[in-house]
């Protein structure tokens, strides 16, 4: 009880603290960075397996009340689905450092994923914040979208309702469900950079 208690106050905390800048701002349209990581099954996978698909990224920590909004609500696992369905390659990814909140073992992951009902490709582990950095990647959840050709397309918010109201889904504008629509319909991106939202990435 003790540990559950100490984990929400984490996440309530979590909602004041300020997105942390790496120093790093995603250039849309130049190559994506090139990464390898270990899932949460232990298999590796790196972007470049990925060559010809269209590629999300999506940083994530379970226990930031922004990413609850969209898992709780069935928002995200929804999206995930649906896209999968159509040949993209969701990767979730964690850059929370050990000990940092968000850092899980690959168990803990795998049942919470479950119980979500989360329909990602991969849940990647990069709890040294490399890849994060790469990307530049300030909260969670922070989005990216990934061409065939391997280049960036879109970077930044899921939606435009930065809040952790499940009600404010409705009606938002999804912007990662935008970039792949107008992308993989051969068309520009209208919005191909969004302010990012949530929890501060646990580098």
């Amino acid at each position: 009880m003790k540990a559950q208690t100490l984990v929400r106050a984490a996440a309530l905390l979590a909602l004041s603290l300020p997105a942390v800048g790496t120093g790093a701002d995603p250039v849309i349209g130049s190559p994506a960075p090139a990464f390898t990581l270990p899932d949460t099954a232990g298999r590796t996978h790196s972007l470049a397996d990925y060559k010809g698909k269209w590629v999300v990224l999506e940083w994530v920590n379970y226990d930031c009340p922004f990413v609850g909004k969209h898992y709780n609500s069935g928002s995200m696992p929804a999206l995930q689905k649906e896209y999968t369905g159509k040949g993209v390659v969701w990767l979730a990814v964690n850059s929370s450092a050990p000990g940092k909140q968000g850092n899980f073992t690959s168990d803990v992951i795998q049942s919470r994923s479950s119980r979500y009902g989360a329909a990602h490709s991969a849940y990647l582990l990069d709890p040294a914040g490399t890849v994060g950095r790469a990307y530049g990647a300030k909260t969670t959840p922070h989005m990216y979208v990934i061409s065939p050709a391997g280049a960036l397309v879109y970077a930044g918010g899921i939606d435009d309702r930065p809040t952790t109201d499940v009600a404010d889904i409705q009606g938002a504008k999804n912007h990662v469900r935008a970039a792949l629509d107008e992308a993989m319909a051969g068309k520009p991106v209208t919005t191909p950079v969004a302010t990012p939202y949530g929890c501060s990435v646990k580098y």
